[in-house]
């Protein structure tokens, strides 16, 4: 069994920091890099990949609407093509520091309000696609059953979340209702190991729902995040889960 780990990094801005990116790295296998639209600047892309390069964890552009003030979380209605633009424009962005520190991007997340979008709404599911393509062959994380990984066809890659509420239907619980979170250490280490050796994760209703992913997420702006994910790890290495990066 294989499974990779991955969390949303250098989401810092100018002196403002969120979460710690160093400790994160030393345990995932995959970073999800801010490129400056919901977070991030030049100096923290470049100082994140630099990080992850000498610890030989993947680099990802986690793209965003354009939305410091909002952190990415509010819905914007982007005409499809100045979309696509955007999240061309962010990916090279990020691959640029990325290169200039020995590494690339190596795949492609939405991130808050464009990732919950992307599962029912074509026109931008669509768009963040064919951003992607307009870079090169690059997978593209996402929600299983999305419209954003029908789009990706052979460059989809299915993640879930060990320290997110579901829904039954399979989707991500909105952070504004109940059981939005998971905080407890030990509740998202049973979801992580549940998740990677039965494939299978449990909504807010109880409901038990079948989850195929290659990649598990872990919020690095979450309450005790490197706590959870140090813990994560420690699990999946005791229960026989291999912990190594979906792309090269």
């Amino acid at each position: 069994m294989t499974i990779d780990l991955n969390a949303d990094l250098g989401e810092g801005f100018g002196v403002w920091r969120l979460g710690d990116d160093d400790a994160l790295l030393d345990v995932v296998t995959s970073a999800n890099v801010a490129c400056g639209f919901h977070a991030g600047d030049a100096s923290t892309m470049r100082a994140v990949c630099a990080s992850a390069a000498r610890r030989g964890v993947a680099v990802g552009a986690q793209v965003s609407y354009r939305d410091l003030a909002g952190f990415g979380r509010r819905f914007i209605d982007v005409d499809p093509v100045t979309l696509a633009d955007e999240v061309l424009y962010q990916i090279g962005a990020l691959d640029a520091f990325a290169r200039a520190v020995g590494t690339r991007v190596a795949y492609v997340k939405p991130h808050g309000a464009l990732y919950n979008a992307t599962v029912h709404h074509q026109a931008q599911a669509d768009a963040v696609v064919a951003g992607a393509r307009a870079y090169g062959d690059l997978p593209v994380l996402g929600l299983p059953g999305s419209r954003l990984l029908a789009a990706a066809g052979d460059a989809a890659v299915p993640e879930a979340f060990a320290d997110r509420g579901y829904t039954p239907e399979g989707t991500l619980v909105p952070r504004s209702q109940p059981g939005a979170l998971i905080t407890e250490t030990a509740g998202v280490v049973e979801r992580a190991v549940r998740l990677a050796t039965r494939g299978e994760l449990v909504a807010v209703d109880g409901t038990v729902l079948r989850v195929a992913a290659r990649s598990l997420c872990l919020h690095g702006d979450t309450p005790g995040a490197v706590a959870h994910a140090r813990a994560v790890r420690s699990a999946l290495n005791g229960a026989g889960v291999e912990v190594i990066p979906f792309a090269g």
